[in-house]
């Protein structure tokens, strides 16, 4: 008969831990959009940004809330590109662009296109919160104010 270890078992089970920064509008819109997925294995949601959230081993919060984040299921944390990467192996619908990111030189680019983004994400961020404040603003017709305007 034979066993496996407890540790190996243990690692299957963890899940993929996506750390992302959920007071960034353009994050948790496209964390959203992973979310509504079907993952083909267990993907689990951490928003860094919640401070009674405790964070892995030798990290900061600060550090988390930079770059975007993965823990694998064996528990390496992994950031920016190669985060990305993992996370898409685990999505319906985006495991081909894993798979072309595992192209030779394909990281290396992806990497340095998103060290740009992060330069612009402030800005980003500002737009994206004004047009969340705008398409509010739309969502919410004004009211009638008296009796008289409504309808009979």
């Amino acid at each position: 008969m034979m066993t496996e270890p407890v540790n190996e078992l243990v690692e299957e089970s963890r899940p993929l831990t996506v750390l992302y920064d959920g007071a960034c509008p353009l994050c948790r819109r496209e964390i959203g959009v992973y979310r509504g997925l079907q993952p083909n294995t267990p993907v689990c949601f951490a928003d860094v940004s919640d401070a009674a959230l405790p964070l892995p081993p030798g990290t900061t919060r600060d550090q988390l809330l930079a770059r975007f984040h993965v823990r694998s299921r064996d528990g390496q944390l992994l950031s920016g590109a190669e985060a990305f990467l993992a996370l898409w192996a685990a999505l319906p619908g985006w495991r081909w662009l894993a798979m072309a990111g595992r192209l030779p030189g394909a990281v290396w680019v992806m990497e340095r296109t998103y060290r740009l983004f992060l330069r612009w994400r402030p800005t980003l961020q500002r737009w994206a919160i004004r047009l969340d404040r705008h398409g509010m603003e739309r969502a919410d017709p004004p009211r009638p104010h008296s009796r008289d305007s409504a309808p009979h």
